[in-house]
């Protein structure tokens, strides 16, 4: 039976030394921790990932640890994301995951020099089709500069059923979403990344998850978890978070930073190191991650 995708679905981070080669030990050690908070998958070489400054060689160890890990646990899906402009390359990629125990894939589509959306279509239609694992379809416009119609996603479900779901990182997400669970009468699910800024909106019109950061899963378990108890509860929280997110998602470079700084606070990874280029916190932001962890502290023991 396949694990269930939804609800919480951190990006894992990717940890290194303070010289910049990666530390196993501290990526096996925030795998463990990640499963143990309540999240239902993790996903490896998200943006949060640093995927732009692996090597090959790193690739292949962490994408093995994880899968390790994952493939041991009955309710944590291990989900590969593939970031290939090329098809051919894309393909192969995908099927290594799969036989190597992945749960599901998420594919950011090609953006380099602005491909049209018919290439972009027959991309996802090539390695959506080369497996048999759910996938998710990322789409980041800000990010990437690249566009993409609703039609797009939809035309792929209708051929390929198992591409399940668009990661919706458009600003704002909300109307995409509704777009997309009333024209695929539910069959295509939404995920929302942005650090769940913008939860309450794309929740309340049918997404089925979010996909933050990895540094503080247990507060979006919580957020999770009132959402469908408590919503006057997970307003609440909510607005507390909010005023950090907003400011950490200003950047990318900003957002992976401040998540390794928590991260190595909390006792889970040994360095905050990030590969250059990387984001330098002056003064204050360090004391606003400070200020965070005291007032989120029940979440962040």
């Amino acid at each position: 039976m396949s694990k269930h995708i939804a609800g919480i679905v951190p990006i894992v981070a990717a940890s290194f030394t303070n010289s910049g080669s990666l530390d196993e030990d501290s990526f096996q050690s925030l795998i463990r921790h990640l499963i143990n908070t309540g999240a239902s998958a993790l996903t490896l070489f998200g943006l949060a990932t640093e995927f732009y400054k692996l090597s090959d060689n790193d690739r292949l160890r962490m994408q093995a640890l994880l899968l390790d890990e994952t493939s041991r646990s009955e309710t944590v899906a291990g989900i590969i994301s593939i970031t290939d402009h090329s098809w051919e390359v894309a393909c192969l990629r995908a099927q290594i995951a799969e036989a190597q125990g992945a749960d599901g894939l998420m594919i950011l589509p090609p953006y380099f020099l602005s491909p049209s959306e018919d290439a972009i279509l027959e991309h996802l239609k090539r390695v959506v089709g080369s497996v048999k694992i759910p996938v998710i379809v990322q789409y980041a416009p800000v990010q990437t500069g690249v566009r993409i119609s609703p039609e797009v996603f939809l035309k792929l479900r209708d051929t390929l059923p198992n591409a399940e779901f668009v990661k919706v990182e458009i600003q704002p997400p909300g109307r995409y979403v509704s777009k997309l669970v009333e024209r695929s009468e539910g069959k295509l699910k939404s995920l929302v990344g942005y650090a769940g800024v913008q939860m309450p909106d794309v929740l309340a019109r049918g997404a089925v998850g979010i996909q933050p950061g990895c540094s503080f899963t247990e507060i979006y378990i919580e957020l999770w978890q009132l959402w469908g108890t408590d919503k006057n509860a997970f307003q609440i929280l909510h607005n507390k978070l909010l005023p950090y997110i907003n400011y950490w998602m200003q950047g990318v470079e900003l957002i992976i930073k401040v998540e390794k700084v928590i991260l190595k606070q909390r006792g889970i990874i040994a360095s905050d190191y990030c590969r250059s280029p990387s984001y330098a916190l002056d003064e204050l932001e360090q004391e606003q991650i400070q200020k965070f962890i005291m007032e989120f502290s029940v979440w962040l023991k």
